[in-house]
């Protein structure tokens, strides 16, 4: 198992970008057409970064999609490699070839 788990976009998205400059979940909600419940869930880390948010989030953040993309992918890569039901099936699979 590796050390901690990574910190989740939305948790990224809170500390990084909308409390330094006083926005609210509700200011980016609005500012990007989500519900301020989907905002309140991604910043919670309970709804995953999509690619069409990935879009959305780099357009409101002046970012690249790819940063985003990549903060979610360090997150499952991590929930993979400590998920014990996927360690055991990996245990039971061989390589197709020699």
């Amino acid at each position: 198992m590796n050390q901690s788990r990574p910190a989740t976009p939305g948790q990224i998205l809170e500390r990084e970008f909308l409390a330094p400059y006083g926005i609210t979940q509700t200011d980016l909600a609005t500012h990007t057409g989500w519900t301020r419940k989907h905002v309140n869930q991604l910043c919670r880390g309970r709804v995953p970064v999509t690619v069409d948010s990935a879009f959305i989030l780099a357009a409101a953040t002046r970012t690249e999609p790819e940063y985003w993309l990549g903060l979610q992918t360090a997150v499952d890569l991590w929930d993979a490699e400590n998920d014990e039901a996927l360690r055991s099936r990996l245990g039971q699979v061989r390589p197709l070839a020699a």
